[in-house]
């Protein structure tokens, strides 16, 4: 009689634990990247009223008697799957599309914890948070042969800061770059008239058929613009070819350009001749010295490789870029798929700022829940080895404006709810039916 009690009363405690879950899911069903749990529930040890026995030759085989002595909770398990990805439009709003998790600093337990909110914020000094925890990832680098940043992802994570770090110092500003090159592409016009009596002799220029403007910008990053004046200058006509002279021009006294002109040659198909630097140079070095501002002269190749004549009077066109920049304030960031945070400045130019990491454990759902979205590592998880780079070792890319919704599915939580409700009220009955036994058989004294 009183195994019954027991039986019904863990039946109801275990049921109880069930409805604290799926109440925590239903509560947590907006909740950025929360994973929902479930009960596994297993049967307590049996009270063996008998042994089983083996067949004779007289006598068949006979069962274990048995009672079942309640119920316990075998394991409340998180499940890792994704939750589905809402657009928010927010930059710095991030979801990982599939394994890994963000790895933040601040928490009340271990060094690092992790989470699967990405809802990622800048603070007054810089720092990359999430719900006030700092966000790590790396940010020392070196730049390879095509300008690409390359960052260092086998040293240890730390908190990212856009505005400042120790390698890299003050980002909230991009310093000036003085111009180094200047590409010009477009067409001559090849009917204009020639002025010239030889391949490289101008002559009196009076005027000019075209002109091209670029500015370019010292190491201070002061911008001056300088116009390219094109003449005709002679056609060969033993071998085809066309020469044309060019001279610089400036409007800004401080600025001298040596050489200011020179001359180019095209062959019989309106292609420019680039085997001779001597006479015909295609890519002139131009020094340029700026004076009365306080910086040094520099010096800027002007590359005509681009350039042609075979195109008519009514489209012949010339236009040229120069590189090079004026000092430019951060404005906005941007972050990559590979978690590369990408600083976009007043001057159009943008640079690297750090790179987010994510963490991967060998039993993600062993790790352990302390709150605010945050997990830590437990004995059974596996340890943290460093971070990765999102996309690459198991884990997932990351998608920029986007968040990774909770995984409760309300309909499932609804449906277990009621199931654990009956559950729970069966079992009580079990505990009137057992009272109302031992009633009577009280009574039976009487």
């Amino acid at each position: 009689m009183m195994t019954s009690f027991y039986s019904g009363v863990s039946g109801i405690k275990a049921q109880q634990y069930a409805l604290d879950v799926i109440a925590n899911n239903i509560a947590n069903v907006n909740t950025t990247g929360y994973k929902q749990q479930r009960v596994s529930f297993s049967d307590l040890l049996s009270q063996t009223i008998s042994g089983a026995s083996g067949a004779t030759s007289t006598k068949g085989g006979t069962n274990a008697k048995q009672i079942g002595l309640g119920v316990s909770i075998a394991s409340i398990d998180t499940l890792m799957t994704a939750g589905s990805t809402q657009s928010t439009g927010v930059a710095t709003d991030l979801s990982i599309g599939g394994s890994g998790f963000f790895i933040v600093q601040g928490g009340s337990v271990g060094k690092y914890q992790f989470t699967r909110n990405g809802a990622l914020d800048v603070d007054e000094d810089g720092n990359v948070t999430i719900n006030g925890y700092k966000v790590c990832g790396w940010q020392a680098y070196t730049v390879d042969a095509d300008g690409n940043y390359v960052y260092n992802t086998d040293a240890d994570v730390e908190p990212l800061n856009i505005y400042s770090d120790s390698y890299n110092g003050n980002k909230k500003i991009i310093a000036a770059k003085a111009s180094t090159e200047a590409t010009f592409n477009g067409n001559l016009d090849p009917s204009a008239t020639a002025s010239g009596t030889a391949l490289n002799d101008i002559g009196t220029v009076s005027d000019f058929d075209q002109t091209s403007t670029i500015t370019v910008y010292d190491a201070q990053g002061n911008s001056y613009d300088v116009t390219v004046n094109w003449k005709k200058c002679y056609v060969d006509d033993t071998t085809s070819t066309t020469s044309w002279y060019w001279e610089l021009d400036t409007t800004n006294t401080s600025l001298s350009l040596s050489p200011a002109s020179g001359y180019v040659e095209f062959d019989s198909s309106g292609k420019i001749i680039t085997t001779d630097a001597t006479n015909y140079n295609s890519a002139p070095s131009i020094t340029m010295t700026p004076s009365g501002v306080g910086t040094a002269a520099f010096n800027v190749t002007l590359d005509f490789g681009d350039v042609g004549t075979s195109v008519s009077s009514s489209t012949a066109s010339v236009t040229g870029v120069a590189d090079g920049y004026e000092s430019g304030e951060l404005q906005s960031i941007s972050i990559s798929s590979d978690g590369t945070i990408i600083g976009i400045y007043s001057n159009d130019q943008t640079q690297a700022l750090g790179m987010i990491a994510l963490a991967t454990f060998t039993n993600p759902e062993g790790l352990e829940k302390i709150g605010n979205n945050l997990y830590v590592t437990s004995a059974n998880s596996g340890a943290f080895t460093g971070g990765v780079v999102a996309g690459s070792s198991g884990t997932g890319s990351l998608s920029s404006g986007t968040l990774e919704m909770s995984n409760v599915d309300l309909a499932e939580q609804f449906s277990s709810m009621m199931i654990s409700q009956r559950a729970y009220q069966a079992n009580s009955k079990v505990i009137t039916a057992s009272d109302e036994c031992l009633q009577s058989l009280i009574n039976m004294i009487r």
